[in-house]
């Protein structure tokens, strides 16, 4: 089923818009066929053209992936159509702007559902495929904000601390069981994304990712290198790295710091809020890509997510220069 030359079926929930448009087309320029779940049909049979364009077979199914039957049912389709999931990426998401008490109970539900329960759906729809063969690779899109929550997203950042500890828990079931299958947690940083237009907001200014703001490229690039080479948990961009370390060894400042400064931190400037509706319950009609409105002030690149795709060389090298000055250091020792 897969071309002499091609990787395998890669499935991208989310994948229409904003990180998962850019996942689906780095998958598909290196090698992957790709299946593209999402709810807004524009978005999906647009995103299947960038796969073709790329020579790749792509496949568009419309699904809301809190369903857990439909997803179920999607991923029947893929396999039917493309041959066995080789790679699942679950990147589907949803939240608000507002504050806790602010949130209407429906709305938290729904961001829970979508994010967290949409992981869920997708993660055992891949499994359940993936057990007998004994072999696949399931990768989530976390969050840095998995690791420390920020004012007015607390449905996003509940759901994604929830991701964490159910891949957890997955991953030593499958540990249990000797299992092949490679479980994965990617971590995202600020990315610019079409959500920021998207997102159901109870204030009057256009939301932001709170900067640093990197283009989703960045976040593709990461997914890809790690579908190339698995590993457990890979984070994105060097404030996510700083934003986890800082959870870890000063968390007591950090509440302090985003209490300060994480509120005004997600509002863009002189702006005024998005026209665009709220997706939170329906697609937003419309095929819009992978970027959001903050072009002029994302970062294309990451010297940290560099070093992670080169780390192989970059151990060895380090490797090399440590044994040379070991052996420096012993043909100092042993000069009369």
């Amino acid at each position: 089923m897969v071309a002499a030359d091609g990787r395998g079926v890669a499935v991208v929930t989310g994948g229409s818009a904003g990180l998962g448009r850019s996942i689906v087309r780095e998958l598909a320029e290196r090698g992957w066929d790709v299946a593209v779940l999402a709810r807004g049909r524009d978005g999906i049979d647009g995103a299947v053209s960038d796969v073709a364009r790329s020579g790749r077979r792509g496949l568009a199914v419309s699904v809301d992936v809190s369903d857990a039957e439909a997803v179920d049912r999607a991923a029947a389709e893929v396999e039917d159509t493309l041959g066995p999931i080789d790679l699942w990426v679950n990147n589907v998401m949803s939240g608000t702007i507002a504050p806790f008490l602010d949130t209407s109970a429906d709305d938290f539900d729904r961001a829970t559902a979508v994010t967290y329960l949409g992981t869920v759906n997708g993660t055992r729809a891949a499994l359940r495929r993936m057990r007998d063969r004994d072999r696949g690779h399931v990768i989530q899109i976390g969050s840095a904000l998995a690791h420390r929550g920020i004012p007015l997203q607390a449905a996003y950042c509940g759901a994604k601390h929830a991701v964490h500890g159910f891949t957890d828990a997955v991953v030593s079931e499958l540990t249990h069981e000797k299992s092949s299958i490679a479980v994965s947690i990617v971590d995202m940083p600020a990315l610019n994304t079409t959500q920021f237009g998207w997102v159901k907001s109870g204030f009057s200014r256009h939301p932001q990712p709170v900067p640093p703001i990197f283009q989703p490229e960045v976040g593709a690039r990461a997914v890809a290198d790690v579908a190339d080479r698995p590993r457990r948990r890979t984070w994105v961009g060097e404030s996510t790295v700083g934003l986890i370390l800082g959870t870890r060894v000063a968390g007591r400042f950090l509440d302090w710091y985003l209490a300060k400064n994480a509120w005004e931190g997600q509002f863009a400037p002189d702006s005024d809020a998005s026209d665009s509706p709220p997706n939170l319950y329906e697609p937003v009609a419309g095929d819009h890509g992978a970027h959001g409105a903050f072009d002029d002030r994302a970062w294309n690149g990451s010297p940290q997510t560099w070093a992670i795709r080169h780390r192989a060389p970059l151990y060895a090298a380090a490797s090399a220069a440590i044994v040379g000055a070991i052996a420096g250091a012993a043909s100092l020792v042993r000069r009369p």
